[in-house]
């Protein structure tokens, strides 16, 4: 079982890398939760379209690498890395996380990143980032306004259905 979910965790950044979102989505189990600084915990299909939004917004300019893959029957993590540039200034990111997973049914049940969010909110939103980054108001700030576009993506994706 840990090569099966090692191949599964090099399937789903190989589909991150090629902006893939449907295989991404593939690698999951239909009761998956995702957590991470930016966005909370995230559960089935919101989590699901949390990376087709990820990737349909920033199509060109993304980079993702990834290694360090590890797994066994039941758990596995990797560490991977996003280049990519950020809002309407187009700030230049560079984010580094480490990811821990949790396979039931040859599929990723619970999926963890972690990442430094005041480093990233250093680069992402300049000065503001860099004084406020590390506070709690920013984490909760940024976390309401990333649900609120996965809302807006979600309910446009049901219109265009």
């Amino acid at each position: 079982m840990t090569t099966t979910n090692e191949a599964l965790i090099q399937e789903f950044y190989t589909s991150f890398a090629k902006g893939d979102a449907k295989g991404m989505i593939n690698c999951y189990h239909p009761d998956i939760i995702f957590t991470d600084p930016a966005f909370g915990t995230l559960k089935g299909e919101k989590a699901k379209s949390m990376w087709q939004m990820l990737l349909s917004r920033n199509k060109e300019g993304l980079h993702i690498s990834f290694g360090d893959v590890k797994a066994t029957e039941n758990t596995g993590s990797a560490s991977w890395q996003a280049k990519y540039t950020y809002g309407p200034k187009k700030r230049k990111v560079v984010n580094n996380v480490t990811a821990t997973f949790v396979f039931l049914d040859g599929k990723i049940v619970e999926h963890t990143d972690s990442f430094n969010l005041w480093k990233w909110s250093k680069q992402a939103l300049g000065l503001s980032g860099f004084f406020i980054g590390w506070t709690p108001f920013l984490k909760k700030k940024i976390q309401a306004n990333t649900n609120k576009l996965l809302h807006s993506f979600i309910s446009s994706s049901k219109n265009k259905a």
